[in-house]
């Protein structure tokens, strides 16, 4: 988005000062309009122009809904009072916080009563990662997919109708100078549990900071192998983090889902003193629902020798993923 504006105003400022007349201005004209265009094909998904991925549907069914609030804390963070603020206003049925360490889980304490089925893993690492649920959790498992401090939470939550979804709650490291010198331990997770889910007969639900924008090579490689679905598609970017800076805002915090649902709600809440905002997103679940045109992209030769490279560069497996259910 930043680049694709920047690209706007150069065009802008290229017809309004130069001299069409001249070869120079073509010269500079002609680059930047191909520019504007890459990046325009880049974010024209993430906007109401292109067609929605997930059907809108305008009725909840109780039995089957799924209210999800996906927030990264930050675990320096200390306005709990404003993250149970948002759980109280918007009464998700599944709360899925990262960067959340004792301290966080000890505050957290307050909404326990309303979600009597958890999942904890403190760290004091910015990978800690907590689960409050209101609907049963079954075979759950918390693993270090990829790398030894950083965990995964893996369950199957039944619905009141009592259908069964498979979740799986990630929070991978991203390249950087503090963290990792590559993406490969972050494109490896996403990976491999793309490669897991794929063609599971249970409904499934992937959430978490994935530390990777929505529209970069990884996610659409995750979502091309595990042919799961990006509700923002043809209705907005979504922007999770930076918080602080409105300028300057990408979608890290991401939810994907298997084509048995569609889709009710889905906002960005307001902020909780957090560098990431939280992020909402209400699924109906109908078996019918996966028959209904519903589909995403899907993955070529390439991808696949893609995947399986970077799946052996870190000797993991899909086959290291648990499968609830």
């Amino acid at each position: 988005m930043q680049f694709f504006i920047f690209a706007l105003v150069l065009l802008a400022t290229e017809i309004f000062f130069l001299d069409y007349s001249k070869p120079s201005f073509w010269m500079l004209f002609g680059p930047t309009l191909l520019a504007f265009a890459y990046q325009l094909w880049w974010i024209l998904p993430y906007t109401s122009l292109y067609p929605k991925e997930v059907q809108q549907i305008d009725q909840v069914d109780t039995e089957n809904s799924i209210k999800i609030i996906t927030a990264n804390v930050l675990m320096s963070n200390k306005h709990v009072e404003k993250l149970i603020s948002l759980v109280e206003q918007n009464k998700p049925d599944i709360l899925v916080t990262l960067e959340t360490n004792q301290w966080w889980q000890s505050k957290l304490k307050n909404i326990e009563d309303d979600y009597p089925y958890r999942m904890s893993c403190p760290l004091e690492n910015l990978y800690g990662m907590h689960i409050y649920s209101k609907y049963v959790l079954s075979d759950s498992k918390t693993e270090f997919l990829v790398e030894d401090d950083i965990p995964s939470m893996h369950t199957l939550l039944t619905l009141p109708s009592g259908q069964n979804i498979r979740m799986h709650f990630l929070h991978p490291a991203p390249p950087s100078p503090t963290e990792n010198e590559e993406s490969s331990e972050r494109d490896a997770e996403l990976i491999m549990v793309a490669k897991s889910v794929a063609g599971a007969e249970t409904p499934v639900i992937v959430t978490g900071d994935l530390n990777d924008v929505a529209w970069s090579k990884t996610t659409r490689l995750f979502r091309k192998i595990s042919k799961l679905l990006d509700p923002r598609i043809g209705r907005g970017m979504f922007n999770t983090f930076h918080a602080d800076f409105w300028f300057m805002r990408w979608p890290l915090d991401h939810l994907f889902h298997s084509p048995h649902f569609k889709l009710y709600a889905m906002r960005r809440l307001s902020p909780f003193g957090s560098d990431h905002f939280a992020l909402l997103t209400q699924l109906i679940y109908n078996k019918s629902y996966i028959d209904a045109l519903q589909s995403g992209l899907t993955a070529d030769k390439d991808d696949q020798a893609f995947a399986k490279e970077k799946l052996s560069t870190e000797r993991v497996s899909e086959n290291d993923v648990p499968s609830p259910g």
